[in-house]
């Protein structure tokens, strides 16, 4: 199935095996700099949905899990196949070993290059945004969202005049959110919320915002919710961690 909508939504970055570094340092980075990240660790499985979404971004640890040579088969096997071959693919290695590199460069052409995960923590994270940026990889989405209807443990708590209401999120990202309630409060368009509690799995987080307005999706009345300029950064960092572990848990689910 073609995936021809890139422009708008942005292109999936996939981490192919990656390495303890890769998850624990550079994922995390990328994610908050908005970006959509995901890690496969099956590259029979990743070949299945490149072909769901044929514009993808694939970047390799080649010095994990496989053989060079399952390395290599596997890599040409996606840069041959019609496909998957609009996947653009780069490595990440330990190593900045020459040989490698005129295998993957000069051999294999891959076109997001080899990048040595041994410099500077700050010069690699640099290195694969110019990359991704010069990649277009956001298209013309500024934020990443997550849909959470049907997760229990996705609610919002806003004041009232007897104290709080309780909802269900709908779908979130770092500006805001949607939401309905069982009972409706009444919110009025504008009307400034500045004690938002938000439960997303087992975060807590508080931020202040404002109504910028509803509409009804059958019987249920949507409220959409802006967070101001007052939210914390650290509730930031913690709603786009929230929204990678979201889309990683429903691509898993497409990768089984």
């Amino acid at each position: 199935m073609a995936d021809g909508n890139t422009g708008f939504t942005g292109k999936k970055i996939f981490f192919l095996h990656p390495s303890v570094f890769t998850q624990n340092e550079l994922i995390p980075e990328l994610v908050q700099q908005e970006h959509e990240v995901y890690t496969a660790k099956d590259e029979d499985k990743l070949k299945k949905v490149l072909k769901k979404y044929p514009n993808s971004i694939v970047f390799a640890s080649i010095d994990e899990t496989l053989s060079s040579k399952k390395w290599e088969d596997w890599i040409r096997s996606i840069m041959d196949d019609a496909e998957t071959k609009e996947t653009k693919i780069g490595v990440l290695s330990n190593t900045n070993n020459t040989e490698s590199r005129k295998i993957y460069l000069d051999t294999l052409k891959v076109p997001f290059g080899f990048i040595p995960i041994k410099l500077e923590k700050a010069k690699v994270i640099k290195t694969m945004l110019d990359i991704l940026n010069a990649a277009d990889a956001k298209g013309r989405r500024k934020y990443i969202r997550a849909d959470t209807r049907g997760e229990s443990m996705t609610t919002i708590n806003v004041p009232n005049k007897t104290g709080f209401v309780t909802g269900e999120i709908r779908d979130i990202s770092v500006v805001g959110l949607s939401c309905v309630f069982a009972q409706d409060p009444e919110l009025d368009k504008n009307s400034l919320l500045p004690d938002i509690q938000m439960k997303l799995q087992s975060s807590l987080l508080k931020a202040e915002g404002i109504i910028f307005g509803s509409r009804m999706e059958g019987d249920d009345k949507v409220y959409v919710v802006v967070f101001s300029q007052k939210i914390d950064l650290a509730v930031k960092t913690k709603i786009r961690a929230y929204i990678q572990k979201n889309l990683q848990s429903k691509m898993d689910a497409e990768l089984k």
